[in-house]
């Protein structure tokens, strides 16, 4: 007689080869829109409008920036908006193409680019120019507006003629005498010399009348200055002081019959 024990076990063993094991198999299934909560749904789009507002200024500000930089670089890195044109107003001693060599602006170069003042500055340096102011027109223009030096009077320089302007500098040279322009003789023009500042400071004193009969102010001294009239008279005016004093004596005086008269001492007149 065979022992239970073991029946028991053998018949456990072919009952468990008999079983097969359950399989488990996984499906995903879309929830349909009443699975979720309408709070948590509420919550959630609340939660995306949020990161919208923060990311919209940062998206905008990109955006300026981009359309910024395009700009910038269209402008001042390319011949797009560049020099295509100078145009030159108030200019009659010099000549355009003069001023535009002496601006030094390249054909194409950036319009953004062009530096103004030290444009205005480079056309300054051409004798007959007092002043000039440039600017931009665009998309592609340069405009060059100079102020010309006004003539006074011209100095002899041997055969030929130096013309300055009130502040004795010298901006033309010319073959023969301006009409219109009297004539200040000075060794050397300029408007560092002594002699021509006194010279011009004379010229300037004189009152219409004699103005009218002016010939030549000779500047042989600082306190040598005589005024050569048309007849052929001529006043010593002594130097350069009292110059308004000196002209209203000369003027109330040109009616006298004299070849020299000395208002070198406005208060002491002699004749001759």
């Amino acid at each position: 007689m065979s022992p239970g024990p073991a029946r028991g076990r053998t018949g456990g063993q072919d009952g468990g080869a008999g079983r097969r094991s359950p399989v488990r198999r996984w499906q995903l299934v879309r929830a349909g829109a009443d699975a979720v909560p309408p709070s948590t749904r509420r919550f959630m789009a609340r939660a995306r409008q949020r990161r919208m507002r923060a990311a919209l200024p940062w998206a905008v500000a990109a955006a300026v920036l981009s359309g910024a930089g395009l700009v910038a670089w269209t402008v001042l890195g390319t011949g797009l908006f560049g020099v295509r044109d100078v145009r030159v107003v108030g200019a009659r001693l010099v000549t355009p193409v003069e001023i535009r060599d002496a601006a030094a602006v390249p054909d194409d170069a950036p319009l953004a680019r062009v530096d103004l003042a030290a444009t205005a500055r480079r056309i300054g340096t051409l004798p007959p120019v007092a002043r000039a102011t440039v600017a931009r027109e665009w998309p592609s223009t340069l405009v060059i507006r100079v102020v010309e030096r006004v003539p006074v009077a011209a100095v002899p320089q041997g055969e030929r003629f130096a013309v300055i302007d009130a502040a004795g500098v010298v901006f033309q040279r010319l073959d023969r005498a301006p009409d219109g322009l009297p004539l200040v003789r000075v060794v050397r023009p300029g408007p560092d010399d002594p002699g021509t500042r006194a010279g011009l400071a004379v010229l300037a004193a004189l009152g219409e009348k004699l103005r009218a009969e002016l010939v030549t102010v000779d500047v042989a001294g600082l306190a040598r200055i005589t005024v050569r009239l048309r007849d052929g008279r001529e006043i010593f005016w002594g130097d350069a002081s009292r110059s308004a004093d000196k002209s209203s004596v000369a003027t109330a005086l040109l009616p006298r019959r004299a070849d020299r008269i000395d208002v070198s001492a406005p208060d002491v007149v002699t004749f001759k």
